[in-house]
Protein backbone atom coordinates (compact mmCIF):
# COMPACT_ATOMS: atom_id res chain seq x y z
CA UNK A 1 0.00 0.00 0.00
CA UNK A 2 2.66 2.24 0.93
CA UNK A 3 4.90 1.87 -2.33
CA UNK A 4 1.60 2.31 -4.15
CA UNK A 5 0.52 5.51 -2.83
CA UNK A 6 4.38 6.67 -3.02
CA UNK A 7 4.23 5.84 -6.70
CA UNK A 8 0.79 7.70 -7.00
CA UNK A 9 2.35 10.80 -5.47
CA UNK A 10 5.66 10.37 -8.11
CA UNK A 11 3.20 10.07 -10.94
CA UNK A 12 1.22 12.67 -9.80
CA UNK A 13 4.20 15.22 -9.44
CA UNK A 14 5.65 13.93 -12.67
CA UNK A 15 2.22 15.23 -14.68
CA UNK A 16 2.13 18.78 -12.77
CA UNK A 17 5.77 19.52 -13.51
CA UNK A 18 4.68 18.72 -17.58
CA UNK A 19 1.43 20.36 -17.26
CA UNK A 20 2.71 23.50 -15.58
CA UNK A 21 6.07 23.89 -17.78
CA UNK A 22 4.06 23.16 -21.10
CA UNK A 23 1.41 25.98 -19.93
CA UNK A 24 3.94 28.04 -19.09
CA UNK A 25 5.95 27.48 -22.27
CA UNK A 26 2.90 27.82 -24.69
CA UNK A 27 1.86 30.90 -23.06
CA UNK A 28 4.96 32.75 -23.44
CA UNK A 29 5.72 31.30 -26.78
CA UNK A 30 2.04 32.95 -27.86
CA UNK A 31 3.37 36.29 -27.54
CA UNK A 32 6.73 36.02 -28.51
CA UNK A 33 7.50 38.42 -31.56
CA UNK A 34 4.49 40.88 -30.40
CA UNK A 35 6.53 42.88 -28.21
CA UNK A 36 10.32 43.87 -28.22
CA UNK A 37 13.11 42.77 -26.63
CA UNK A 38 12.37 44.55 -23.38
CA UNK A 39 8.64 44.54 -23.55
CA UNK A 40 8.83 40.98 -24.02
CA UNK A 41 10.64 40.53 -21.03
CA UNK A 42 8.85 42.44 -18.95
CA UNK A 43 5.85 40.31 -20.21
CA UNK A 44 7.87 36.71 -19.38
CA UNK A 45 8.15 38.41 -15.17
CA UNK A 46 4.22 39.07 -15.57
CA UNK A 47 3.57 35.54 -16.91
CA UNK A 48 5.53 33.77 -14.29
CA UNK A 49 4.03 35.52 -11.43
CA UNK A 50 0.75 34.89 -12.82
CA UNK A 51 1.75 31.13 -13.29
CA UNK A 52 2.50 30.77 -9.71
CA UNK A 53 -0.71 31.53 -8.43
CA UNK A 54 -2.06 29.44 -11.28
CA UNK A 55 -0.29 26.48 -9.66
CA UNK A 56 -1.63 27.54 -6.28
CA UNK A 57 -4.69 27.80 -6.62
CA UNK A 58 -5.68 24.96 -9.48
CA UNK A 59 -3.53 22.76 -6.26
CA UNK A 60 -5.99 23.99 -3.95
CA UNK A 61 -9.20 24.08 -5.59
CA UNK A 62 -8.31 19.93 -6.89
CA UNK A 63 -6.72 19.13 -3.62
CA UNK A 64 -8.97 20.68 -0.96
CA UNK A 65 -12.27 22.37 -2.11
CA UNK A 66 -12.97 19.62 -4.41
CA UNK A 67 -11.62 16.45 -2.48
CA UNK A 68 -13.38 17.68 0.94
CA UNK A 69 -16.56 19.75 -0.54
CA UNK A 70 -17.22 18.72 -3.89
CA UNK A 71 -16.49 15.02 -3.69
CA UNK A 72 -18.72 14.72 0.12
CA UNK A 73 -21.70 16.46 -2.41
CA UNK A 74 -21.50 19.75 -0.15
CA UNK A 75 -22.10 21.95 -3.36
CA UNK A 76 -23.17 25.14 -1.50
CA UNK A 77 -19.56 25.31 0.60
CA UNK A 78 -18.00 24.01 -2.42
CA UNK A 79 -19.31 27.17 -4.10
CA UNK A 80 -18.80 29.26 -1.46
CA UNK A 81 -15.39 28.60 -0.67
CA UNK A 82 -14.70 28.50 -4.05
CA UNK A 83 -15.68 32.46 -4.72
CA UNK A 84 -13.98 33.15 -1.62
CA UNK A 85 -10.68 31.57 -2.47
CA UNK A 86 -10.52 32.86 -5.77
CA UNK A 87 -11.03 36.31 -4.56
CA UNK A 88 -8.34 36.31 -1.42
CA UNK A 89 -5.55 34.21 -4.43
CA UNK A 90 -6.40 36.72 -6.97
CA UNK A 91 -6.11 39.44 -4.33
CA UNK A 92 -2.67 38.03 -3.42
CA UNK A 93 -1.65 37.25 -6.54
CA UNK A 94 -1.57 41.27 -7.40
CA UNK A 95 -0.25 42.42 -4.06
CA UNK A 96 2.70 40.00 -5.05
CA UNK A 97 3.08 41.14 -8.10
CA UNK A 98 2.86 45.06 -6.97
CA UNK A 99 4.79 45.67 -4.14
CA UNK A 100 7.47 42.86 -4.89
CA UNK A 101 7.85 41.79 -8.51
CA UNK A 102 7.47 45.25 -9.94
CA UNK A 103 9.69 47.15 -7.89
CA UNK A 104 12.24 44.82 -9.27
CA UNK A 105 11.90 45.91 -13.11
CA UNK A 106 9.30 49.02 -13.01
CA UNK A 107 9.05 52.74 -11.40
CA UNK A 108 5.18 52.86 -11.95
CA UNK A 109 3.24 54.24 -8.86
CA UNK A 110 1.90 51.52 -6.87
CA UNK A 111 -1.70 51.01 -6.37
CA UNK A 112 -3.04 50.93 -3.36
CA UNK A 113 -4.12 48.52 -0.72
CA UNK A 114 -7.44 49.46 -0.55
CA UNK A 115 -7.82 50.02 -4.44
CA UNK A 116 -6.31 46.55 -4.33
CA UNK A 117 -8.62 44.55 -2.34
CA UNK A 118 -11.96 46.78 -3.84
CA UNK A 119 -11.33 47.07 -7.29
CA UNK A 120 -13.32 43.73 -8.43
CA UNK A 121 -13.62 44.45 -12.24
CA UNK A 122 -9.68 44.77 -12.37
CA UNK A 123 -9.32 41.86 -10.16
CA UNK A 124 -11.44 39.66 -12.02
CA UNK A 125 -10.36 40.31 -15.84
CA UNK A 126 -6.56 40.35 -14.97
CA UNK A 127 -5.66 37.74 -12.60
CA UNK A 128 -9.25 35.60 -11.34
CA UNK A 129 -9.65 34.29 -15.11
CA UNK A 130 -5.90 33.51 -16.04
CA UNK A 131 -6.38 31.57 -12.45
CA UNK A 132 -9.82 29.71 -13.69
CA UNK A 133 -8.26 29.27 -17.13
CA UNK A 134 -4.93 27.38 -15.89
CA UNK A 135 -6.98 25.49 -13.13
CA UNK A 136 -9.94 24.71 -15.28
CA UNK A 137 -7.48 22.66 -17.70
CA UNK A 138 -5.34 21.04 -14.99
CA UNK A 139 -8.67 19.92 -12.90
CA UNK A 140 -10.44 18.20 -16.12
CA UNK A 141 -7.33 16.02 -16.83
CA UNK A 142 -6.89 15.14 -12.93
CA UNK A 143 -10.35 14.37 -12.84
CA UNK A 144 -9.30 12.16 -16.28
CA UNK A 145 -6.86 10.72 -14.81
CA UNK A 146 -8.74 9.86 -11.44
CA UNK A 147 -11.24 8.30 -13.29
CA UNK A 148 -8.71 5.84 -14.98
CA UNK A 149 -7.26 4.98 -11.53
CA UNK A 150 -9.67 4.43 -10.12
CA UNK A 151 -11.30 2.09 -12.91
CA UNK A 152 -7.77 0.39 -12.56
CA UNK A 153 -8.42 0.22 -9.12
CA UNK A 154 -11.78 -1.36 -9.35
CA UNK A 155 -10.72 -4.18 -12.03
CA UNK A 156 -7.58 -4.82 -9.99
CA UNK A 157 -10.25 -5.58 -6.58
CA UNK A 158 -12.76 -7.83 -9.01
CA UNK A 159 -10.12 -9.69 -10.06
CA UNK A 160 -7.81 -10.39 -6.14
CA UNK A 161 -12.18 -10.60 -5.38
CA UNK A 162 -12.36 -13.44 -7.70
CA UNK A 163 -9.24 -15.09 -7.12
CA UNK A 164 -9.95 -15.34 -3.11
CA UNK A 165 -13.51 -16.57 -4.05
CA UNK A 166 -11.85 -19.37 -6.21
CA UNK A 167 -9.88 -20.09 -3.92
CA UNK A 168 -12.25 -20.41 -1.43
CA UNK A 169 -14.30 -22.64 -3.87
CA UNK A 170 -11.20 -24.88 -3.88
CA UNK A 171 -11.40 -25.04 -0.54
CA UNK A 172 -15.03 -26.11 -0.37
CA UNK A 173 -13.93 -28.78 -3.05
CA UNK A 174 -10.56 -30.38 -1.74
CA UNK A 175 -12.12 -31.32 2.14
CA UNK A 176 -15.47 -32.62 0.53
CA UNK A 177 -13.20 -35.14 -1.68
CA UNK A 178 -10.69 -35.96 0.57
CA UNK A 179 -13.95 -36.72 3.12
CA UNK A 180 -15.25 -38.77 1.05
CA UNK A 181 -12.28 -41.10 0.10
CA UNK A 182 -11.15 -41.57 3.68
CA UNK A 183 -14.32 -42.94 4.27
CA UNK A 184 -13.97 -45.13 1.59
CA UNK A 185 -10.34 -46.44 3.17
CA UNK A 186 -11.66 -46.66 6.65
CA UNK A 187 -14.37 -49.32 4.80
CA UNK A 188 -11.26 -51.13 3.13
CA UNK A 189 -9.37 -51.08 6.57
CA UNK A 190 -12.22 -52.54 8.78
CA UNK A 191 -12.84 -55.38 6.49
CA UNK A 192 -8.72 -55.90 6.25
CA UNK A 193 -8.67 -56.01 2.87
CA UNK A 194 -5.47 -56.57 1.44
CA UNK A 195 -6.70 -53.24 -0.91
CA UNK A 196 -6.36 -50.81 1.73
CA UNK A 197 -2.44 -49.74 0.81
CA UNK A 198 -3.14 -49.71 -2.81
CA UNK A 199 -6.23 -47.23 -1.59
CA UNK A 200 -3.61 -45.31 0.43
CA UNK A 201 -1.37 -45.06 -2.36
CA UNK A 202 -3.81 -44.01 -4.63
CA UNK A 203 -4.64 -41.49 -2.38
CA UNK A 204 -1.57 -40.22 -1.86
CA UNK A 205 -0.94 -39.17 -5.50
CA UNK A 206 -4.38 -37.86 -6.22
CA UNK A 207 -3.42 -35.58 -2.69
CA UNK A 208 -0.25 -34.49 -4.37
CA UNK A 209 -2.00 -33.43 -7.75
CA UNK A 210 -4.16 -31.33 -5.35
CA UNK A 211 -1.24 -29.82 -3.03
CA UNK A 212 0.63 -28.78 -6.43
CA UNK A 213 -0.26 -29.08 -9.54
CA UNK A 214 -4.44 -28.12 -8.06
CA UNK A 215 -3.05 -24.62 -7.04
CA UNK A 216 -1.71 -23.69 -10.69
CA UNK A 217 -4.18 -21.30 -13.32
CA UNK A 218 -3.98 -23.84 -15.55
CA UNK A 219 -2.92 -27.77 -16.37
CA UNK A 220 -2.42 -30.02 -19.35
CA UNK A 221 -5.67 -31.82 -19.42
CA UNK A 222 -3.43 -35.03 -19.72
CA UNK A 223 -2.61 -34.28 -16.26
CA UNK A 224 -5.97 -34.27 -14.69
CA UNK A 225 -7.37 -37.31 -17.17
CA UNK A 226 -4.59 -39.37 -15.68
CA UNK A 227 -5.28 -38.42 -12.32
CA UNK A 228 -9.28 -39.16 -12.78
CA UNK A 229 -7.96 -43.09 -13.60
CA UNK A 230 -6.17 -42.80 -10.28
CA UNK A 231 -9.08 -41.89 -8.74
CA UNK A 232 -11.34 -44.41 -10.71
CA UNK A 233 -9.13 -46.95 -9.50
CA UNK A 234 -9.12 -45.77 -6.06
CA UNK A 235 -13.18 -45.95 -6.17
CA UNK A 236 -13.65 -48.74 -7.57
CA UNK A 237 -11.95 -50.62 -5.24
CA UNK A 238 -15.35 -50.13 -2.91
CA UNK A 239 -17.71 -51.55 -6.13
CA UNK A 240 -17.73 -55.24 -7.95
CA UNK A 241 -17.37 -55.30 -11.62
CA UNK A 242 -21.36 -56.23 -11.52
CA UNK A 243 -22.00 -53.01 -9.23
CA UNK A 244 -20.15 -50.62 -11.53
CA UNK A 245 -19.02 -50.43 -15.40
CA UNK A 246 -16.51 -47.80 -16.19
CA UNK A 247 -16.68 -46.91 -19.66
CA UNK A 248 -13.57 -44.19 -21.30
CA UNK A 249 -13.40 -42.91 -25.24
CA UNK A 250 -10.14 -40.35 -24.80
CA UNK A 251 -8.79 -38.73 -27.67
CA UNK A 252 -6.09 -36.32 -26.82
CA UNK A 253 -4.73 -34.69 -29.83
CA UNK A 254 -3.26 -31.54 -28.87
CA UNK A 255 -1.58 -30.24 -25.11
CA UNK A 256 -4.75 -28.50 -24.37
CA UNK A 257 -5.28 -26.76 -20.72
CA UNK A 258 -7.57 -26.14 -17.93
CA UNK A 259 -8.05 -25.13 -14.79
CA UNK A 260 -7.10 -27.58 -12.24
CA UNK A 261 -9.97 -30.27 -10.98
CA UNK A 262 -12.14 -28.79 -13.30
CA UNK A 263 -12.80 -32.64 -14.50
CA UNK A 264 -12.12 -34.70 -11.68
CA UNK A 265 -14.85 -33.00 -9.72
CA UNK A 266 -17.68 -33.73 -12.19
CA UNK A 267 -16.24 -37.76 -12.17
CA UNK A 268 -16.12 -37.30 -8.32
CA UNK A 269 -20.29 -36.24 -8.27
CA UNK A 270 -20.39 -38.77 -10.87
CA UNK A 271 -19.74 -41.52 -8.49
CA UNK A 272 -21.33 -39.62 -5.39
CA UNK A 273 -24.73 -39.46 -7.26
CA UNK A 274 -24.34 -42.32 -9.06
CA UNK A 275 -23.13 -45.56 -7.80
CA UNK A 276 -22.94 -44.03 -3.80
CA UNK A 277 -26.84 -43.14 -4.43
CA UNK A 278 -27.85 -46.10 -6.11
CA UNK A 279 -27.83 -49.83 -4.60
CA UNK A 280 -28.36 -51.09 -8.51
CA UNK A 281 -25.27 -51.76 -10.70
CA UNK A 282 -24.29 -48.23 -12.52
CA UNK A 283 -22.79 -46.84 -14.88
CA UNK A 284 -20.41 -44.11 -15.62
CA UNK A 285 -18.90 -42.94 -19.41
CA UNK A 286 -16.56 -40.69 -19.77
CA UNK A 287 -15.56 -38.87 -22.96
CA UNK A 288 -12.99 -36.58 -22.99
CA UNK A 289 -11.53 -34.78 -26.56
CA UNK A 290 -8.94 -31.93 -27.45
CA UNK A 291 -8.13 -30.74 -30.77
CA UNK A 292 -6.53 -27.05 -31.90
CA UNK A 293 -10.63 -25.44 -31.63
CA UNK A 294 -11.31 -26.71 -28.51
CA UNK A 295 -11.59 -29.42 -25.45
CA UNK A 296 -14.81 -31.04 -24.88
CA UNK A 297 -15.51 -33.24 -21.56
CA UNK A 298 -18.39 -35.22 -21.28
CA UNK A 299 -19.40 -37.68 -18.33
CA UNK A 300 -22.86 -39.85 -17.65
CA UNK A 301 -23.94 -41.66 -14.81
CA UNK A 302 -27.48 -43.82 -14.79
CA UNK A 303 -29.23 -43.65 -12.05
CA UNK A 304 -32.98 -44.45 -10.50
CA UNK A 305 -33.43 -42.37 -8.00
CA UNK A 306 -32.61 -38.89 -9.05
CA UNK A 307 -32.47 -35.93 -5.82
CA UNK A 308 -32.48 -32.44 -7.24
CA UNK A 309 -29.11 -31.31 -5.17
CA UNK A 310 -27.60 -33.82 -7.63
CA UNK A 311 -28.04 -30.95 -10.41
CA UNK A 312 -27.80 -27.95 -7.61
CA UNK A 313 -24.72 -29.37 -5.44
CA UNK A 314 -22.10 -27.97 -4.67
CA UNK A 315 -19.72 -29.51 -7.03
CA UNK A 316 -21.69 -28.68 -10.06
CA UNK A 317 -22.12 -24.94 -8.86
CA UNK A 318 -18.34 -24.33 -8.24
CA UNK A 319 -17.48 -26.20 -11.77
CA UNK A 320 -19.59 -23.49 -13.13
CA UNK A 321 -18.40 -20.44 -11.13
CA UNK A 322 -14.78 -21.87 -12.19
CA UNK A 323 -15.39 -21.79 -16.12
CA UNK A 324 -16.97 -17.84 -15.36
CA UNK A 325 -13.95 -17.13 -13.41
CA UNK A 326 -11.33 -18.51 -16.30
CA UNK A 327 -13.20 -18.18 -19.19
CA UNK A 328 -15.91 -15.22 -18.79
CA UNK A 329 -18.14 -16.36 -21.45
CA UNK A 330 -16.27 -18.48 -24.06
CA UNK A 331 -17.09 -21.82 -22.72
CA UNK A 332 -20.37 -23.61 -22.36
CA UNK A 333 -21.82 -25.86 -20.20
CA UNK A 334 -24.78 -28.60 -20.61
CA UNK A 335 -26.20 -30.37 -17.96
CA UNK A 336 -29.16 -32.92 -18.64
CA UNK A 337 -31.19 -35.45 -17.79
CA UNK A 338 -33.09 -37.94 -19.58
CA UNK A 339 -34.00 -41.67 -20.04
CA UNK A 340 -31.89 -42.04 -16.43
CA UNK A 341 -28.73 -40.81 -17.12
CA UNK A 342 -27.21 -37.59 -16.04
CA UNK A 343 -25.14 -35.73 -18.16
CA UNK A 344 -22.49 -33.22 -17.81
CA UNK A 345 -20.64 -31.65 -20.83
CA UNK A 346 -18.34 -28.76 -20.74
CA UNK A 347 -16.55 -27.16 -23.93
CA UNK A 348 -13.17 -25.13 -23.24
CA UNK A 349 -10.90 -23.15 -26.06
CA UNK A 350 -7.62 -25.11 -26.44
CA UNK A 351 -5.76 -22.50 -24.24
CA UNK A 352 -6.63 -18.86 -22.43
CA UNK A 353 -5.63 -16.27 -20.09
Amino acid sequence: MKITFEAHIRHTLYFQLLFWTALFLFGTAKSYGEYDGGAFKVLVIYNFCHWMFQIIGANFIYFVLIRHFFDRKKYIEFLMYLLLSLYIISVINRLFLVYIAEPLFTHEVKDSVSSIFTDISYLLFHYTFPIISGAFIFISIMFIMRYKDEKEQTIKLQKEKMELELQSLKSQLNPHFLFNTLNNIYSLSVSHSDKTSQSISQLSDILDYILYKGQKKWVQVSDELAIIDEYIALESLRYHNERLKIRKHITVNTANTIPPLLYLTLVENAFKHGAGKNSDPTEIHIKAETNNQHSVFTIENTFTAYQEENKKGIGLQNIKRQLQYHYQEHFTFRISQENNIFRVEITTPPHYD
